[in-house]
């Protein structure tokens, strides 16, 4: 078994703070505020569990998968739940050889039939940086799974990871995944690449019984570690953003287009221009209402890290003004959530004096957003990671790792999952 994590930031202290009696600069006022209500709920995880990540069923429940240790290894586990309550945690799968990692962790989304598809990354080769993507279905609510399936042709050599789900029309779900088959292993160390010489972004499609179309190839040279995100417009055509990589290591964000039956070339959402010579291991997030979709990022262009969105409102074709959202320290790790009006929330990490903190704030296409609203701060010695947010109905469920104490005891000591509920 593969654990990875990353390195924590010399502002990050231990103690995490209550939502109900968070004080942080920067408070936005009753009008201005995401949220006017926030809950914290009870999550069915165990000691040790971390990563989490949210689905919301078209029936308004929600999907929570994450990771916890069992025995020597790890699991992968879900539940269902809401405001109302939650499953019973169920396992996906457990095994010593589950590739773990703070940034690229599993998930679980469902068909429009109500199939559940799950995903994670397994070792497959004497590097610790050479693993698959795996994929599981259920027809019974995760209480059983199918035998895994690998997306990709190319197995068992290099990284393949990063993967988003993502339910279509006619009952199907586009698997999407950054792919290292053409990522040699030299390239960590070499000081100038050749140009294919690069993480790629591929896709496929899954049928409800497995059945998985031929491989396709979205964009050739990739950055090497982000995440992928991708949303579907109401129109059906498919928006994957991820970060992009350029012959002069320009790494931006773009999206391509799956429109007619046919992908698009990338659309560049904003040129910051960021020069960066490694993985800034920070992706973006996207969204959808309608043909409305709005992106948001992390960049670093000139040495200034920041948290930007910008709206689209012809179902990814080009994109508005880019918006900035952050304090001035941000750490990045966004995501956004369409409102179902003409505005979106943004979720980002900043750094403060206080500590790390987790913003939100509801922003427009006009005007951009008028102040943050702090969800939680961090002060313990490591890192709440990359806090996940989804909408099912009027509620919007927020869920991160939160570190354990230290100098706490039992199960004081353990990473746990929070997890808070709020509404407009």
């Amino acid at each position: 078994m593969t654990v990875t994590s990353h390195p924590l930031h010399p502002k990050a202290f231990l103690a995490a703070l209550l939502l109900s009696s968070l004080s942080v600069p920067w408070p936005a006022s009753a009008g201005e505020r995401a949220f006017s209500t926030i809950a914290e709920l009870d999550p069915p995880t165990g000691p040790g569990a971390r990563e989490p990540s949210l689905f919301a069923m078209e029936d308004g429940r929600v999907l929570m998968s994450w990771s916890e240790p069992e025995g020597e290894g790890m699991a992968v586990r879900m539940a269902i739940g809401g405001v109302d309550g939650w499953s019973e945690a169920r396992t996906v799968v457990a095994a010593d050889d589950l590739f773990v990692n703070w940034a690229d962790f599993p998930s679980v989304a469902a068909f429009p039939d109500g199939t559940l598809a799950a995903h994670w990354l397994k070792e497959s080769g004497g590097s610790g940086y050479d693993y698959d993507v795996n994929l599981a279905l259920s027809d019974d609510e995760g209480r059983s799974w199918s035998e895994a399936l690998i997306p990709h042709d190319e197995k068992g050599q290099g990284q393949h990871g990063f993967a988003t789900l993502l339910p279509m029309p006619g009952n199907r779900l586009l698997a999407v995944w950054l792919d290292g088959r053409a990522y040699g292993a030299q390239s960590f160390a070499a000081k100038e690449e050749d140009a294919n010489d690069a993480m790629q972004l591929r896709a496929r499609l899954v049928a409800s019984d497995g059945a998985m179309s031929e491989e396709m190839l979205l964009d050739a040279r990739t950055c090497t570690c982000c995440q992928t995100s991708a949303a579907v417009t109401g129109d059906g055509t498919v928006l994957v953003a991820y970060r992009d990589r350029t012959e002069g290591e320009i790494r931006d964000i773009s999206v391509v287009r799956l429109a007619e039956g046919a992908w698009t070339d990338p659309v560049v959402v904003h040129e910051d221009g960021w020069v960066m010579p490694g993985c800034p291991v920070n992706g973006p997030a996207i969204d959808v209402a309608g043909t409305d979709a709005v992106v948001a990022w992390f960049t670093a262009a000139g040495d200034d890290p920041a948290v930007k969105f910008a709206f689209s409102a012809d179902a990814g074709m080009s994109f508005g003004e880019a918006f900035r959202v952050d304090r001035g320290e941000a750490a990045g790790r966004v995501d956004a959530v369409m409102s179902g009006d003409d505005s979106a929330l943004i979720s980002w990490v900043e750094w403060t004096a206080l500590g790390e903190v987790l913003y939100v704030c509801r922003a427009v296409p006009q005007t951009g957003c008028a102040a943050p609203q702090a969800i939680t701060l961090n002060r313990a010695d490591g890192s709440i990671n990359f806090p996940r947010m989804v909408r099912a109905g009027e509620h919007i469920y927020i869920a991160w790792s939160q570190p354990g104490r230290d100098g706490a005891t039992g199960a004081g000591r353990e990473p746990s999952i929070r997890l808070v509920v709020a509404k407009r």
